[in-house]
């Protein structure tokens, strides 16, 4: 159920952004947000990252898109739709291998700052896919205002 409600999540963002140019995913959501379309997709595949590789896989990593971007939200010129969304997707696989034989009851590792916002260093899997859930659900709710402010579209 914890996978299909975050592939519902992921498929939502991905259809937020489908059919529109690359000025239109580049339009921020409203004054003083600078979020956009494309940033959300290059956010998420960060999100993707730091919780399936390194919180949970304890793997190191850099950020996706660069030391200077670690939360993806930053656009380049160069960076279409295509290009981000291969990234996030490619985050997605290799999360969905890293927790492929794992129960969720395994667990991952915090750092010591990050774990003052959690209450403790270790987290569940369980608790991980809840949050990724909850992730994609909150910026789903900004991509559905932005896509609306672009072109009216709305809906899942």
């Amino acid at each position: 159920m914890l996978e299909a409600w975050l592939d519902f999540h992921r498929a939502t963002l991905a259809l937020k952004c489908s059919g529109l140019k690359d000025d239109q995913l580049r339009l921020a959501a409203a004054s003083p947000s600078s979020i956009t379309l494309l940033g959300l997709v290059q956010h998420m595949a960060e999100v993707e990252r730091n919780w399936f590789q390194r919180v949970f896989a304890g793997m190191t990593v850099p950020p996706v898109f660069g030391e200077g971007n670690p939360d993806g939200f930053a656009l380049q010129s160069q960076r279409g739709l295509d290009e981000a969304t291969a990234a996030w997707q490619a985050e997605v696989v290799r999360g969905r291998e890293l927790i492929a034989d794992a129960s969720l009851d395994d667990s991952g590792h915090l750092s010591e700052q990050d774990a003052g916002h959690v209450g403790d260093q270790g987290v569940s899997l369980r608790w991980i896919m809840v949050h990724m859930i909850e992730e994609y659900a909150r910026h789903n709710g900004h991509a559905d205002l932005i896509r609306e402010q672009v072109d009216g579209v709305t809906g899942a």
